[in-house]
């Protein structure tokens, strides 16, 4: 084989490891990035001080309160923050708000 064609053959192969390295890198780094987005997600609502089953029922809300795409032509929706503070003034029935009188 012709010596030129074997040296852009290898640049090829070069090149087609340093693709795949990025490659692998690039997922990696997608993959770091929805964690810390998860994270910052779930410190949020944590720190709304919301239980687990009046946050179930904001986000029902909410997606309930959601228009489709094609009639969106802004922020129509609450924000969640919004959404919470209403959840909050509105009075809950728990099974367990017995136990929390005595």
């Amino acid at each position: 084989m012709n010596a030129k064609i074997q040296r852009v053959c290898k640049e090829i192969d070069k090149s087609k490891e340093k693709i795949n390295a990025e490659q692998t890198r690039l997922k990696d780094l997608e993959r770091q990035k929805t964690e810390l987005e998860n994270l910052d997600i779930v410190n949020t609502v944590r720190g709304m001080n919301i239980s687990f089953t009046d946050l179930a029922e904001l986000l029902k809300l909410a997606n309930a309160n959601a228009p489709t795409a094609s009639t969106t032509s802004g922020q129509v929706v609450p924000k969640l923050n919004e959404l919470a503070a209403s959840a909050e003034n509105e009075p809950t029935t728990h099974d367990n708000d017995e136990e929390d009188e005595e």
